[in-house]
């Protein structure tokens, strides 16, 4: 999943159209596999009105996050974006105990302020990408909140259900907000021979439907928390990926990569201490 995730980077920086227009494409895919998926297993389509505002909010949600994502990309690079999203971590680690009803861990504390001091040498070596990093910190920020409140959600239905009106709900929001800025145009994709058709696709299908709805089923067995820190490995497949697809254009100053080292040492000290803890 997570090395699926780290590719979808790839892919947003080889697409050529807007972001909302990648985002909307991807969603308009993944809802119509999802629900062919669901008339094929005979799953439920019906839920309740509150069910189906509640999951509209996260359509929303997880379209933000992932406009942010692609937005901050354009703005930067894949390096400073994924950077950026490894700070989600930290945003989950404050959001969860409020909807789980748990204390702040002290060293939650302690390992998010290393994740704020590597955001700081990132934003100071690469000031001439702020753009790119604000958009980054917000994407995390939209992960983290979408994350949590799906792992509320899952208790009360199905991965695949979920999904589907997640999926729905943002394609309809990205349609309105096009129909009211008149930028329906936007959605075209240019030249039909074009490979923009395979990327997106792809980005669709594997990198959205099959990895997202296996995510949000893994949300059964694994805490929110636990899937972000797993998922903050993406950056390390991602910027690796990134080096070898685009070369130079990924290439980053020594202080960014210490900036990123500290943040994703945070992460890997916490998903040790989590294991120890859980083990004793």
């Amino acid at each position: 999943m997570v090395f699926i995730a780290g590719f979808t980077a790839v892919l947003g920086e080889l697409i050529t159209n807007t972001s909302v227009s990648i985002v909307w494409h991807r969603m308009i895919i993944a809802s119509l596999i999802t629900i062919f998926f669901m008339l094929v297993k005979k799953k439920k389509l019906k839920i309740g009105f509150n069910q189906f505002l509640k999951y509209s909010f996260l359509g929303l949600i997880i379209a933000l996050h992932w406009i942010t994502f692609f937005e901050g990309i354009e703005q930067s690079n894949i390096s400073v974006t994924l950077a950026m999203f490894s700070t989600a971590a930290f945003f989950t680690s404050f959001l969860e105990p409020l909807f789980f009803k748990r204390k702040i861990i002290f060293y939650e504390i302690i390992l998010g302020l290393l994740v704020v001091v590597g955001v700081f040498l990132i934003f100071k070596s690469e000031f001439n990408y702020v753009n790119g990093i604000i958009l980054g910190l917000f994407s995390a920020l939209f992960a983290s909140i979408f994350s949590v409140l799906n792992g509320v959600m899952i208790k009360s239905n199905s991965a695949i259900t979920i999904s589907f009106y997640e999926f729905t709900s943002g394609v309809a929001f990205i349609s309105i907000y096009l129909f009211i800025t008149e930028n329906m145009d936007s959605l075209l994709i240019e030249n039909f021979l074009s490979l923009n058709y395979l990327y997106i696709f792809l980005l669709g299908s594997v990198c959205t439907a099959y990895a997202f709805i296996a995510s949000v089923y893994l949300l059964k067995y694994i805490t929110p928390y636990s899937v972000v820190l797993t998922y903050n490995l993406e950056p390390i497949y991602g910027i690796i990926l990134a080096l070898i697809f685009f070369g130079d254009n990924e290439k980053m100053s020594t202080q960014f990569y210490i900036g990123l080292f500290i943040i994703l040492t945070s992460v890997l000290i916490n998903m040790y201490v989590k294991k120890r803890s859980k083990q004793s």
